[in-house]
């Protein structure tokens, strides 16, 4: 963060000092909710959770080296204390980032959020010192600890905002402003919250409507109700996609012999060959998210293109790929889960697996409400229009409609399967599994199927 006395930052917040011998003290570390990730000159922010209060940290965290605590209370060591921190926290953050001057990038969607996050950053950075969200850090919480993680040679600040309502991406957006808005797609993720597509347009359209008139709102021009959004802003409107009238978009899109994406990429600048190092066709839609912030920032295409292709996978168990020494390639896109995630993961594999035995190991997407049958059932049938060779399912009832959604598309027996835990889903496959096989791990968070991944990768078969 930004160095800031404790005078001011309770000046900021609206707190009064305790236990504060010198107010003049300033905050130069980062500032945290764990109180395992202190480091000197921190400031802890002390959240009451359901099973830990971190108000009881508060003479640990000072012992390992925080100036203070910003507590619902005093604590008995030196701490600003506000009537809420989490309101406290979101106007700290209000307050560094004006006085920043970093370009703040926003974005949101309902899938390839964090994928797109990573590579807009990783574009970014190529040019300019960049902060951007870690993992999946994305709410009330998450956010302003990002925004707070800036320091003074920040430039651009990449933010990703999720939403469980309407409401929540205007809220996030009054913490951090954005200049440039990204909404990359609407799809059925949280529908079971939201109500319907339409209510997941109005909520995720909050974030342009919060651009102002001298920003730019990038939106996917393959997505109708996302096109739709460019009548809720005053900002300039960037379109990317495949569609022939983006302004940045992908021609002669393929897969490399790994299952990686390969495409030209046209800017109002120019064009530009790119070959990313991730896995699956859904990611040239982030790719070009990505680019359009860039080009909007004033990268070159040649800089944009260079930078596309050397960028990674930065977030943990998204399509992360390793190859066993025996051959068999695990795919762990175990973080999270929903229709449209589902299905690009499927195409991604049947992509690797070319030649190869293919496993699809999933379990439940959660939050999908009255469409969860359905959408459990298509995900089931898709893996047997694309000739997955064999679907695992895993879990209770979400998972026995994805093997029957299989079974009735066609009529699989022994290429479908339904078990009750991870465990006995690492059991099946250790037993099955043959050198060279290619195996899909996802589901939703809840479900915990990264343990089938690392499970898989400790153990080896043997060679037949």
């Amino acid at each position: 963060m930004i160095a800031l006395s404790l005078a001011e930052i309770a000046s900021v917040v609206g707190g009064q000092t305790y236990d504060i011998p010198d107010e003049r003290v300033r905050v130069t570390g980062p500032v945290v909710i764990d109180s395992r990730k202190v480091e000197p000159g921190s400031l802890f922010a002390a959240f009451a959770g359901e099973h830990v209060d971190g108000h009881d940290y508060a003479a640990d965290v000072i012992a390992a080296g925080a100036v203070a605590v910003l507590a619902a209370r005093p604590v008995g060591v030196p701490a600003v204390v506000v009537d809420d921190v989490q309101a406290a926290l979101g106007a700290l953050a209000r307050h560094v980032v004006e006085r920043l001057g970093a370009t703040l990038v926003a974005l949101t969607g309902s899938a390839g959020k964090t994928s797109t996050k990573d590579l807009i950053a990783q574009v970014l950075r190529s040019k300019a010192p960049t902060v951007f969200t870690p993992g999946s850090f994305n709410n009330e919480i998450g956010l302003p600890l990002t925004a707070l993680s800036a320091t003074d040679e920040t430039k651009f600040l990449v933010l990703e905002m999720g939403a469980r309502g309407k409401g929540h991406i205007q809220y996030l957006t009054g913490l951090t402003p954005p200049r440039v808005g990204v909404v990359l797609n609407v799809g059925t993720a949280h529908i079971g919250e939201f109500g319907g597509r339409a209510q997941i347009a109005e909520a995720k359209g909050e974030l342009v409507e919060a651009l102002p008139a001298d920003g730019t709102a990038i939106l996917n021009a393959d997505d109708p109700l996302v096109r739709a959004m460019s009548s809720r802003t005053k900002a300039k409107v960037l379109l990317f996609g495949e569609a022939p009238e983006a302004d940045v978009r992908a021609e002669n899109v393929r897969l490399t012999e790994n299952g990686q994406p390969a495409f030209s990429l046209h800017t109002p600048t120019g064009c530009s060959e790119v070959t990313l190092r991730l896995y699956g066709e859904h990611h040239v839609s982030n790719a070009l998210a990505a680019a359009a912030v860039a080009h909007d920032l004033g990268m070159s295409v040649k800089e944009i293109a260079l930078a596309l292709s050397e960028a990674g996978s930065l977030s943990r168990w998204r399509m992360e790929v390793t190859e066993r020494p025996d051959g068999v390639t695990i795919v762990n896109d175990a973080y999270n889960a929903n229709p449209e995630s589902m299905r690009a993961a499927l195409r991604a594999l049947v992509a690797m697996g070319r030649g190869r035995r293919t496993w699809a190991v999933l379990g439940h997407m959660a939050e999908l409400g009255d469409a969860s049958l359905t959408e459990h059932d298509a995900v089931g049938r898709l893996a047997v229009r694309l000739n997955v060779s064999k679907l695992v399912a895993v879990g209770g009832r979400e998972a026995s409609w994805l093997r029957l959604g299989a079974y009735n598309e066609g009529s699989w027996g022994e290429e479908s399967v339904h078990v009750s835990d991870a465990q006995a889903a690492v059991d099946l496959l250790r037993s099955e599994l043959r050198p060279g096989d290619v195996v899909l791990v996802k589901a939703s968070r809840s479900v915990g199927l990264e343990s089938v991944a690392q499970a898989l990768l400790e153990g080896e078969v043997d060679a037949r």
